[in-house]
């Protein structure tokens, strides 16, 4: 009778292992079936933290008052305005954009973020909501034209950026430049080619012609471009409701013409993509 008791104990417990064990591997599914709560955490911690490098005018950038503002900024605002959610923006070092995303220190790198096919690797994008172009900057009064006048010349751009990337897909032009200079933010690069340490600048057009535009600037834009681009909200991987959540409110926006009178704010015209 003992033996047989204990051998029912021992059934029981096996079973009752092996339910705990059940339940163990069926967690573990679930978490490594990428359940995506990204929005929902989101909406309960009721903040969302944005990235953004600090120098990079219209996008985003500290004005003269030490304020962030710009047109990523207007649009960030309002986004987060309809979802109910506070908006917080985080300057970021960009050299480290995709680090601190993916530890969590950020929501999202928002800044006139360009999509290319290596950071689609690493990085969940929008739609695209805005073109750009990569040219080619140099003094108004300078003997500059075209990119064989550069031959042997100092060519400025900001570090990490996808000028560099553009730069890098010109071999022949690369290699006929005297020195390339990297800096860490595109407002920093513009002052030192106003002051003659660097002799042309390739740079988002975007920021050029706002520069261009508010601080009367006699620069001139060669007409050879490096690359043609597009902006874009970049997310980790796994955010993906986190991103429709964004991406739906931009394209809800673009829907009752609220996106087009920010765009109009900062550049006079309606130059967004998305939603059209």
């Amino acid at each position: 009778m003992r033996k047989e008791y204990l051998n029912l104990k021992i059934r029981v417990i096996a079973i009752i292992l092996l339910v705990f064990t059940v339940i163990a591997v069926l967690s573990g599914c679930q978490a490594s079936s990428g359940q995506d709560d990204s929005w929902e955490k989101v909406k309960q911690k009721g903040k969302f933290v944005l990235g953004l490098d600090e120098g990079f005018p219209p996008m985003g950038f500290a004005d003269e008052n030490g304020e962030l503002v710009g047109f990523d900024i207007d649009v960030a605002r309002e986004v987060c305005a309809r979802l109910g959610i506070e908006l917080v923006l985080q300057p970021i070092n960009w050299d480290a954009k995709e680090q601190e995303l993916n530890t969590g220190n950020i929501d999202c790198i928002w800044n006139g973020f360009t999509i290319t096919e290596e950071r689609k690797k690493n990085i969940l994008f929008t739609e695209p909501y805005m073109n750009n172009r990569q040219v080619i900057v140099v003094k108004e009064d300078a003997p500059y034209n075209t990119l064989e006048d550069l031959k042997g010349k100092k060519l400025g751009l900001q570090s990490q950026s996808s000028a560099q990337d553009a730069l890098d897909s010109h071999e022949d032009f690369k290699a006929s430049l005297g020195e390339v200079v990297l800096f860490d933010t595109n407002t920093i690069a513009i002052m030192d080619l106003e002051k003659g340490g660097i002799d042309a600048l390739l740079v988002d057009e975007i920021v050029i012609r706002y520069y261009m535009q508010t601080k009367s600037a006699e620069f001139k834009i060669l007409d050879k471009e490096l690359s043609h681009e597009e902006y874009g909200i970049g997310f980790r991987k796994n955010d993906r409701q986190l991103m429709l959540k964004i991406q739906d409110t931009l394209k809800e926006m673009a829907k009752d013409g609220t996106l087009a009178e920010i765009s109009k704010k900062w550049f006079n015209e309606d130059i967004t993509t998305i939603g059209k």
